[in-house]
C-alpha cells in the first residue's frame, strides 16, 4: 500500500459541518461556533518510551488519542479536532485496519474529528495535535486555585503505574489485579463530562499524565500556593494497598503517572456541587487536600506527619 492510499482508505472519513476544508489540502479549514475560544494541545507518544513494541494496535490508537482529549477535558473544553502524525515501519494493512477502527471508534464517542496529520516511515512515533472549544473565559486554568480551595481528583490513581513496574519486573501481582490495572494503562478513559460540569465551580484544573504531585505542583507553581495531601485519602485499588509495600503504593499513586484523571481545586462552598455533579457524569470524586499559602507541597499522614517524597513525577528526560 502507498502513502497515499492509505491516507484516502483510513483516514479521509466523515464529516464535520464546522470543517470548511478537510484532509486532502495542504492545510484544513475550521470554523469554530459564535461565543467559544479555541483550545490547542499536543502529545508524542514514542515506542519504548511511552508504549511497548508488543503493544496491540487498538490499545495503542486508543491511548493515542486518549492522552490528548484528556488535555482538554483538563481545561473544561469540548474536543472537537485532531491533527495526526505517525511514523510507521511498513504500512500493513491489517495492523492499520484495526488500529484505525480504534481511534475513528474513540474519536466518534467523543465527537473529534480528524482533519489532517502526516506520515512517514519510521520507528512507531505518533504525534496528535488536538482543538477544542470553551465558552469564551470560562477556562479551568492552572493559575487559579486560592488559599482554602479544596483539592479533588477523580477516579482511581496508581493502577496504571503498578501495571507498568509489573511488566518490568519491579512488583509482582496477582492476575486479575494486573490485568485491572493494565486496562487503566492502556486504555485511560477522559474525563471530558466531568471538566464540562466543572466549568461553573472549580478554579483551577490539571490531567493527571506525569504522577499526581507533579501535575498539582504545576497548579501550585502557575498560582503562587501551596498545598497538603492527605496520603490515607488518595483513591486508588483497595488491593494494592494490601499487596504493595507502603513507600511503594505512595510512589505510584503520588508519582507514578498514566493516571489522566482530573485533579482540581474548588471553594469549600462547593463540595456539594462537586459531588452532585460527579455523580450525574458517572464518576466518582475523592477530597484529597487543600490549598494553602505555603508554596510548598506537603504529604501528610493519617496522624499528620509530612511524609518524604523520592520522586514527584515522570521525567521526560530521565
Amino acid at each position: 500500500m502507498k502513502e497515499f492510499d492509505f491516507i484516502k482508505r483510513y483516514l479521509q472519513t466523515g464529516a464535520d459541518k464546522d470543517v470548511v476544508l478537510g484532509i486532502g489540502d495542504d492545510a484544513a479549514i475550521v470554523r469554530p461556533r459564535e461565543g467559544f475560544d479555541l483550545c490547542f494541545s499536543a502529545d508524542m507518544l514514542l515506542k519504548d518510551r511511552h508504549f511497548f513494541a508488543d503493544v496491540k494496535p487498538e490499545d495503542l490508537a486508543w491511548k493515542v488519542l486518549a492522552v490528548n482529549i484528556s488535555d482538554m477535558a483538563a481545561m473544561g473544553a469540548m474536543p472537537r479536532w485532531v491533527l495526526l502524525s505517525a511514523a510507521l515501519p511498513e504500512l500493513d494493512e491489517v495492523w492499520l485496519k484495526r488500529f484505525c477502527g480504534s481511534f475513528f471508534g474513540l474519536a466518534k464517542k467523543f465527537g473529534v474529528t480528524l482533519i489532517g496529520g502526516d506520515t512517514t516511515k519510521g520507528d512507531m512515533a505518533f504525534n496528535v495535535t488536538i482543538i477544542g472549544e470553551l465558552p469564551k473565559g470560562r477556562a479551568l486554568r492552572r493559575d487559579a486555585a486560592v488559599a482554602g480551595d479544596d483539592i479533588w481528583v477523580s477516579g482511581r490513581v496508581g493502577m496504571a503505574a503498578a501495571a507498568l513496574n509489573c511488566r518490568l519486573k519491579r512488583c509482582v501481582l496477582p492476575d486479575d489485579v494486573f490485568a485491572e490495572c493494565e486496562q487503566k494503562l492502556l486504555r485511560p478513559e477522559p474525563r471530558v463530562g466531568l471538566g464540562l460540569a466543572l466549568l461553573p465551580f472549580a478554579r483551577a484544573a490539571q490531567d493527571v499524565s506525569d504522577g499526581l504531585a507533579q501535575d498539582l505542583g504545576h497548579i501550585l507553581t502557575a498560582s503562587g500556593v501551596g498545598a497538603e495531601i492527605w496520603a490515607d485519602s488518595l483513591p486508588s485499588l483497595s488491593v494494592l494497598k494490601d499487596i504493595l509495600p507502603r513507600a511503594q503504593w505512595l510512589s505510584y499513586t503520588l508519582a507514578g503517572g498514566d493516571d489522566y484523571e482530573l485533579v482540581f481545586t474548588a471553594s469549600e462552598s462547593c463540595r456539594e456541587s462537586v459531588l452532585a455533579a460527579a455523580e450525574r457524569c458517572g464518576v466518582p470524586v475523592t477530597r484529597i487536600g487543600k490549598i494553602n499559602g505555603e508554596c510548598r507541597l506537603k504529604v501528610l499522614d493519617a496522624g499528620g506527619r509530612e511524609l518524604e517524597l523520592h520522586s514527584l513525577g515522570f521525567d521526560h528526560f530521565g
